[in-house]
């Protein structure tokens, strides 16, 4: 039982690798800003460390969030939890909006008007490259693992056609995060070059609108994963095409699919059978032909193929 457990962990700890790590590098970076900010007043700084807090507490809530939706259907949700994964994510764009973003904005604005004296900022300077190091990690961590994934697809297009948001999530964290710290960097540097402790401010702000422009992104990722999105167009044609391959398939009038998780999807067939079938062979047919396409395709959790005439599912508009 220990045994099974333990390997039930690894399995777990691996296949959530991307959070742990962005969870492990957020967390230490959290600390090492707020006693640099503690120490040196730096708005840019405090607002950094606000962020991490945020992103720390974000991948609590996306592992929380990919626990949940690993739970088996019942009886009050026949198709599973999956979605519950992108209920967490949308929670998490809210919060690097109105906490990481809010947060940033009223700080800087506070430093712009009440600027406090400049201080040697050699910990920062520290402080920053340590977090360089630790969120470049954690991004590339994140980055392989949605490059895997991606295909031949350009970014953008990939990242709208993801139906995973506990990895594009992080790599949009991250991104954020190497651009604030880059940000923070120039704010302390300029201000001191210049003497002008408001451009501190000033950079705590542009490291708010950075956060508001990630949260915006992924609140509208993660509201297209909660109102249902389609399969990809290659796995629609794929299953259309072993559905039309069958002799006694006059035609696939339809196909609708929608993803009941990251890798679940739910399908809905209407097909023209041969009409010499009898009910009984068309039924035992059909139950061949969902094993065929369970296995050909296993993220096919639930398929529903239904016997119909081309001129009544006309009117259907298909997907």
């Amino acid at each position: 039982m220990a045994k099974e457990r333990y390997r039930g962990l690894q399995t777990y700890i691996r296949q959530n690798l991307v959070l742990f790590g962005a969870l492990a590098a957020n967390f230490g970076i959290a600390v090492a800003k707020f006693v640099a900010a503690g120490i040196t007043g730096s708005s840019s700084m405090l607002s950094e460390a606000i962020h991490s807090v945020v992103d720390s507490f974000n991948q609590v809530l996306l592992l929380y969030g990919t626990h949940r939706s690993n739970r088996p259907p019942d009886h009050a949700h026949p198709f599973g939890y999956g979605r519950e994964l992108y209920f967490w994510a949308f929670v998490v764009a809210l919060l690097i909006f109105a906490v990481g973003a809010g947060l940033s904005l009223y700080e800087g604005y506070i430093h712009f008007i009440n600027p406090e004296p400049l201080t040697d900022p050699a910990i920062n300077y520290v402080v920053i490259g340590v977090a360089l190091l630790f969120e470049g990690t954690s991004w590339t961590i994140a980055m392989r693992e949605f490059l895997k994934g991606k295909g031949k697809g350009r970014f953008w297009e990939a990242i709208r056609d993801s139906k995973d948001p506990s990895v594009f999530v992080v790599v949009f964290e991250d991104s954020a995060a190497l651009a604030g710290l880059m940000v923070a960097a120039a704010g302390i540097w300029i201000s001191h070059y210049l003497n002008a402790p408001r451009l501190d401010g000033v950079a705590s702000m542009v490291i708010g609108l950075i956060l508001a422009s990630v949260a915006v992104i992924l609140a509208r990722e993660a509201k297209g994963l909660l109102i249902g999105e389609s399969a990809d167009l290659v796995v629609i044609e794929r299953l259309q095409q072993i559905i039309e391959a069958k002799d006694w398939v006059t035609c696939v009038n339809h196909v609708r699919t929608i993803h009941t998780a990251p890798n679940r999807i739910f399908a809905a067939v209407s097909a023209d059978i041969e009409d010499t079938l009898t009910m009984a062979e068309v039924e035992a047919l059909i139950e061949t032909l969902e094993r065929e396409l369970n296995s050909a395709m296993p993220d096919l959790s639930s398929i529903y193929i239904k016997p119909e005439r081309s001129e009544d599912a006309a009117n259907l508009i298909p997907v």
